[in-house]
């Protein structure tokens, strides 16, 4: 009886479940069923992934607190992704769940849904993927509750996230339509209420207008019920009100942020403390307390995952003090305490660059600017900017290191032989207790740490030990050779000085760029330490001496330039200027280091300029410059003589192959417009020139000059690109074997002329022209310069070397055109090389030789 009744009561079960199980039933117990498991199973696991994918979202993002933060904590990019690919595996998971939740469990029946959970299926599948910057497909199941289940109690929250989707698609204003709608037609919990009113506070910040963000960031602080909202939402208001101009609003808003202390994340309270320093103007009677309370944030050991603010902070207060080695030193520490901060870093950079810059130590100052770029968004407006300081300040280390090196071998060529061996000498002293000191402080610091280890129960553990087993031993040996000798490859000749490769590592950008440059040959110690070895090094010929002066000279000027137009520093540009005139410079920097000196100090005000301007007048009558200070508005309304104008003129010269008057004319216009940023150009142009008349090897000379003297230039960058890249392909000077077996190809007939019979080839090039054109040939005829004595003549585009030489045969005996002038056929390649080369009589002798 007991086994019957239990059978009864499993087959009756059986047949509960069977019915409960079914979508297509509209009964209690099947809107139950499907409930607790919709609620209690599948959404259970999707809510738990989901809050797990936005807690890894959190713990990744970092906010940028120089500029204003977003009301929601989400890093946005501006690629709008419209499928599931490299998602989060988190908001995959939860989008899955939410997915299969709707598929086994949703009871559409009649066109109505009977499972009250499906609407929070459907809400978790719009946020997961909202998170997920889906916002598309996000978009598409959020107005899905809203149009399908005008019951729900999911309602409001749905219309909120569908709104924050329009914010992140940029659609404000329909954002703000139908949030305004929500708040003045519904009736919303006081959660609700906030999230909408933060909302709106984004797009008003989107849209520009702070004064009415802040207005609704304020409900919605007094309205949200999570402290870390609250502390978010006043934050973002004192930045708001910064961005008005209203400080002591601001610091109003940042005390509200600092009095939740522990309730809201510690990153708002330390930021809010930070940003009231900073709209605190310092002054002599509050220096001491804004000291004493960054003192304090500074020494708050719960403040140690922010010390590199803090650091910042203090440094901006010690350089506003004039406590420059103080500011340094902090913003070195805020250096090091930045963790994966590229926006604080690249600012204490270009900090350290700019005062580095001010003190005249460029190579240090490109060196931090180069770190600031690496810290920036590439393309983006600051980095645009920092990249034209750099590029600028490339040149100014450039123009510096020569006057540099030109002073010191100048000057020390110019001592006596006694000073001279009394200079090296105190340099090899300095040198020896330098490395003396360094190698003491090392010992001691290495014998520190071998004494502890000793004492420790390792050390005494090998005490004893035959020395290549006993680690102390070993570890000191190790220590002793790498602190003598550096970091050695296992090769012959190891003890050269030249291979002793310095260890980098926690060296700063500065260090490094400070450091004195390793010479590129070998120095034996003896070497290093021998007065007769850098006495060697001094040059003895007056023209080395010479050329040093006048690249000496050019990098002053250039460097008067660079000051003058790019860097606005006037003093340091006059100082250039003035050391340009007292050198005995060359005669092409005399005039524009005058002129330039002369609008210095008109724009300065300073009595010295009408001196110049007079100076100019009468010893340089005859220049453009002096021109100009008589008739400025005439020489202004004259564009035809502009050094543009000028060079356009130049250009055509060129094309129309008359080399020798652009060679000419651009040495000319170099000396005209030394200074102008056009000279680079015209340098160029003169390269280009001397390359077709002179040859490869002369080319290649001309484009080294550009490369070495204008290397940040366009013109100097690409001078060297095609010293590197180009003219290694142009090098080979083989010509191809010209035989009856090369076969197809593209061949040319040449007529020789001298340059002095110039009448006689255009008309033999114009007789060709009609040639070609009566017998409808599709070659092409064209007259080209060889070198200053010879030019050819040449008919373009045989396709075999028999079709070029038939053609000359009906020319010599056509009576139509009877030409009998002499020529020969040549295979493109071949007549490459000799344009190129210049080589042909090395031509003429391959084609005489016989064959064998």
């Amino acid at each position: 009886m007991k086994l019957r009744l239990k059978l009864i009561l499993f087959l009756l079960s059986s047949g509960l479940l069977f019915n409960a199980c079914s979508t297509k039933k509209d009964a209690l117990i099947n809107r139950n069923w499907h409930a607790l498991n919709t609620k209690y199973n599948v959404l259970y696991n999707g809510n738990i992934a989901f809050e797990e994918g936005r807690e890894e979202l959190n713990a990744s993002y970092q906010d940028n607190y120089w500029e204003v933060l977003p009301v929601e904590r989400l890093e946005v990019t501006d690629e709008i992704k419209l499928d599931s690919e490299d998602n989060s595996p988190k908001f995959l998971l939860a989008e899955e769940k939410a997915s299969k939740a709707i598929q086994k469990h949703s009871m559409d029946i009649k066109d109505e849904e009977r499972n009250p959970e499906t609407d929070e299926a459907f809400l978790l599948l719009g946020k997961s993927r909202y998170f997920d910057q889906r916002y598309i497909p996000a978009l598409e199941a959020f107005n899905y509750i809203l149009n399908k289940y005008n019951e729900s109690d999911k309602l409001n929250e749905a219309t909120i996230w569908r709104e924050k989707v329009h914010i992140r698609l940029e659609n404000e204003d329909l954002a703000l339509k139908n949030l305004k709608r929500l708040l003045k037609y519904e009736r919303l919990k006081d959660q609700e209420y906030a999230d909408a009113r933060g909302m709106m506070a984004q797009a008003y910040i989107n849209l520009k207008v702070p004064d009415t963000a802040i207005q609704q960031l304020k409900i919605a602080s007094a309205y949200t019920k999570k402290n870390q909202e609250k502390g978010r939402y006043y934050f973002i208001i004192g930045q708001l009100y910064n961005q008005l101009g209203y400080r002591d609003s601001a610091n109003y808003a940042f005390d509200k942020v600092i009095a939740l202390n522990r309730k809201s994340p510690r990153v708002y309270m330390i930021n809010a403390h930070l940003q009231k320093i900073k709209n605190t103007k310092v002054t002599p009677e509050n220096k001491e307390v804004l000291f004493e309370y960054l003192t304090e944030l500074e020494e708050n050991r719960e403040n140690r995952p922010f010390l590199d603010k803090i650091y910042r902070q203090l440094a901006e207060y010690h350089l506003e003090n004039q406590s420059d080695s103080l500011a340094l030193a902090y913003f070195n520490k805020s250096l090091v305490a930045t963790k994966n901060e590229p926006r604080l870093n690249a600012l204490n950079y270009e900090n350290l660059a700019e005062y580095n810059f001010d003190k005249n130590a460029y190579k240090i100052s490109g060196a931090y600017y180069d770190s600031t770029l690496t810290n920036l968004i590439v393309d983006s407006k600051k980095y645009r900017s920092i990249k034209k300081k750099f590029d600028n300040l490339e040149d100014v280390i450039a123009y510096e290191d020569v006057v540099q090196y030109a002073d010191s071998v100048i000057t020390i060529y110019n001592m006596p032989k006694e000073k001279q061996l009394g200079y090296f000498e105190g340099y090899i002293a300095d040198l020896k207790a330098k490395e003396e000191e360094a190698v003491k402080k090392e010992k001691e610091k290495i014998t520190a740490g071998f004494a502890a280890f000793v004492d420790s129960k390792g050390g005494k553990e090998n005490k004893g030990k035959f020395y290549f087993y006993n680690i102390t031993s070993l570890g000191y040996g190790k220590a002793d050779f790498t602190n003598k000798w550096g970091k050695r490859e296992l090769e012959d000749n190891w003890r050269w000085s030249s291979k002793n490769i310095a260890q980098q590592i926690g060296q700063t950008d500065a260090e490094l760029a400070n450091a004195d440059s390793v010479e590129t040959q070998e120095i034996t110690e003896e070497q290093k330490y021998s007065t007769e070895y850098y006495m060697g090094k001094i040059p003895t010929s007056p023209v080395v001496i010479d050329s040093l002066m006048i690249e000496r000279n050019f990098a002053n000027y250039q460097l008067g330039v660079i000051y003058k137009e790019k860097f606005k520093e006037n003093l340091l540009a006059a100082n250039r200027f003035n050391d340009v005139l007292k050198a005995n410079p060359e005669e092409r920097l005399v005039l524009p280091s005058k002129y330039n000196l002369y609008k210095i100090y008109q724009e300065t005000g300073s009595p010295l300029a009408n001196g110049m301007k007079q100076d100019i007048i009468e010893n340089h009558s005859d220049s453009r410059y002096a021109v100009i200070l008589l008739n400025p508005e005439a020489v202004l309304a004259d564009t035809s003589d502009s050094p543009d104008a000028r060079y356009a003129a130049l250009y055509r010269e060129y094309e129309n192959q008359n080399y020798l008057q652009v060679i000419a004319g651009a040495e000319e216009n170099i000396n005209r417009y030394t200074g102008d940023e056009i000279v680079p150009k015209f340098e160029i142009l003169k390269a280009n020139a001397i390359g077709r008349i002179e040859g490869f090897e002369a080319f290649k000379e001309a484009l080294n000059y550009v490369a070495l003297n204008y290397p940040n230039n366009p013109e100097g960058k690409k001078s060297r690109e095609m010293v590197e890249e180009q003219l290694p392909k142009l090098e080979p000077r083989e010509f191809s074997q010209e035989t009856e077996s090369v076969g197809t190809g593209n061949w040319k007939l040449v007529f020789p002329f001298k340059i002095r019979d110039n009448e006689q080839a255009l008309q033999l090039k114009e007789k060709l022209e009609k040639s070609i054109q009566d017998l409808k040939y599709r070659n092409v005829v064209s007259k080209d310069i060889y070198n200053l004595e010879d030019q050819f003549v040449i008919v373009h585009g045989f396709r075999s070397k028999e079709y070029a030489l038939g053609y000359a045969e009906l020319l010599k005996n056509n009576k139509d055109y009877r030409v009998a002038y002499q020529n020969f056929v040549i295979l493109s390649n071949n007549y490459k090389i000799i344009q190129v080369h210049k080589n042909l009589e090395d031509y003429k002798k391959l084609r005489l030789t016989p064959k064998p």
